[in-house]
């Protein structure tokens, strides 16, 4: 391997390099292309990591956590890094957005709202850092018993292609707080904001060693980190077969994992709502990010008594919405982040057709001149489907939004929960009692009311069922990263010494 002596390079080099003990580590021997999914062409190459990137990486790391100048780090002081990391965020806003936009076809407007998002999670997560404090717990006899919390040690935080600026955020910034170590693996699709992640906290301060960023694939790269000896805890955002195998890995090691998983949400109009309203959430909800989040609304039940009419306002508005390059003003939606991820979705919509299902809008590829190279793919709305169908019952992770309707409140609580799936849910209605109701009856960890998507730092996050185990985001999500210990002291004067 070799080894700069100086902190992070550009990430305008031609090979991406990793980012171990604060230095760049370049493996020209083994690399794989960076692809502008809008464009077709290579951004530029990047390093993987292999075995020996791995073990090195965790040695620095559990080398850096072991420090006494982090180890023993006043909390207050701590956040200054993390506040830091957040202003230096913010005064690089255009340049982390345009390697989120390039990598993974977001177009620039979300881009822009990430990065704010980011900065905005480090701040809520330096604040947390410095006044979060621990409990003394009711004693049960002459000692005085107390709560305090210690780092895991090194986490491995493992991210998905999607959303690089949120997802890796919200693991780094609390895991940082924690007092852990981290060694961060992007997904290869889009590796460089996180490259640029870790340049940002050694510009801040952050000591070298506890955040390393390795990029490469999950078979390699992310096999060796989880299954590392000196690894100690796992943090995951990604589909739910990979989950599954990781937290059977992190089971065989008895070692605690968080799992941030699929969904296959239920986004919900009952016929008292605002169908205005309720057609630009909807349409906000599964086509925002080209339909490739976890929380997208991709299956819409509409009460039968309004379905026709919500079912042509959304065509309407849908056959209008904007699909171009994702840095052309006034795009609504870019690429699919891949070319591969376009196949997939292909075949979901012509199996949602084998089965009887209806394309209202899209179900095919954009024509013109500007989309010819580009991975891109209109937003698709389906009926004629029941719930038991294939498009509807697997998460297509992309622009498609499959149609259904129902009669009366059981009927739709019943169709909503018949999911392996249970991350996030919307409910469209004027009346308070029943959103209440059908809030409470919903297996979701979260559920908006008459809104969509509207996220909050300061919000546990997290799904029942296959859509994952734990909870990020909150105060507890600085939890998440530590394990509780108990302390006893003694108050009987006759056990000090004399």
């Amino acid at each position: 391997m070799h080894w700069s002596n100086s902190v992070p390079n550009s990430l305008s080099t031609s090979v991406k390099s990793l980012l171990i003990d604060g230095k760049n580590v370049c493996n020209q021997e083994n690399t794989f292309d960076s692809i502008n999914p809008a464009t077709g062409e290579t951004n530029y190459r990047v390093s993987i990591a292999d075995e020996r990137h791995v073990a090195v990486a965790v040695a620095s790391a559990k080398d850096a956590v072991s420090e006494p100048a982090w180890r023993t780090m006043l909390p207050h002081i701590r956040a200054r890094i993390l506040a830091r990391m957040s202003a230096i965020m913010e005064s690089r806003s255009d340049e982390l957005a345009r390697l989120q936009m390039i990598e993974n076809g977001k177009v620039w407007s979300e881009c822009k709202a990430q990065v704010a998002s980011a900065a905005a999670t480090f701040r809520y997560y330096a604040a947390v850092c410095e006044t979060l404090g621990s409990e003394v717990t009711p004693s049960r006899g002459d000692y005085l018993s107390m709560t305090a919390y210690e780092p895991y040690g090194v986490v491995a935080a493992i991210t998905p292609w999607n959303s690089p600026l949120t997802m890796e955020a919200q693991k780094v910034a609390p895991a940082l707080a924690a007092g852990n170590a981290v060694i961060l693996k992007p997904s290869e699709v889009t590796p460089s904001v996180g490259l640029m992640l870790g340049e940002i906290a050694l510009e801040a301060g952050l000591p070298p060693g506890l955040l390393n960023v390795l990029t490469g694939d999950g078979a390699v790269t992310g096999n060796a980190l989880i299954n590392h000896p000196d690894v100690r805890m796992i943090s995951f955002t990604g589909g739910t077969a990979t989950g599954r195998n990781i937290a059977v890995t992190a089971a065989q090691r008895l070692i605690p994992v968080a799992l941030e998983l699929g969904g296959k949400s239920p986004h919900i109009i009952f016929a008292d709502a605002n169908i205005d309203a309720a057609v630009e959430g909807i349409v906000g909800g599964i086509f925002e990010g080209s339909g490739q989040s976890c929380v997208a609304g991709s299956r819409l039940f509409v009460q039968r008594s309004v379905y026709g009419k919500v079912v042509d306002a959304l065509v309407a508005r849908v056959s209008k919405f904007r699909v171009d390059l994702p840095d052309a003003e006034g795009a609504e939606m870019g690429p699919l982040a891949s070319f591969p991820h376009r196949d997939r979705v292909e075949r979901f919509v012509a199996i949602a057709k084998d089965e009887g299902g209806k394309v209202l809008v899209g179900g095919e590829r954009p024509q013109g001149s500007q989309f010819d190279k580009g991975a891109f793919y209109l937003p698709t709305i389906i009926d004629g489907l029941t719930n038991q169908a294939t498009a509807v019952r697997e998460e297509i992770f992309g622009p498609v939004l499959c149609v259904l309707p129902f009669e009366d409140e059981s009927d739709l609580v019943a169709q909503a929960n018949d999911t392996n799936f249970g991350l996030a849910s919307g409910i469209w209605t004027a009346n308070y009692q029943r959103a209440w109701r059908v809030a409470r009856a919903l297996e979701t960890g979260l559920v908006w009311i008459n809104t969509y998507k509207q996220l909050s730092i300061s919000t546990p996050f997290g799904g029942f069922k296959d859509s994952g185990i734990g909870r990020e985001k909150g105060i507890n999500g600085v939890r998440l990263y530590q394990q509780s210990k108990g302390i006893y002291w003694s108050m009987n004067p006759l056990n000090m010494p004399h």
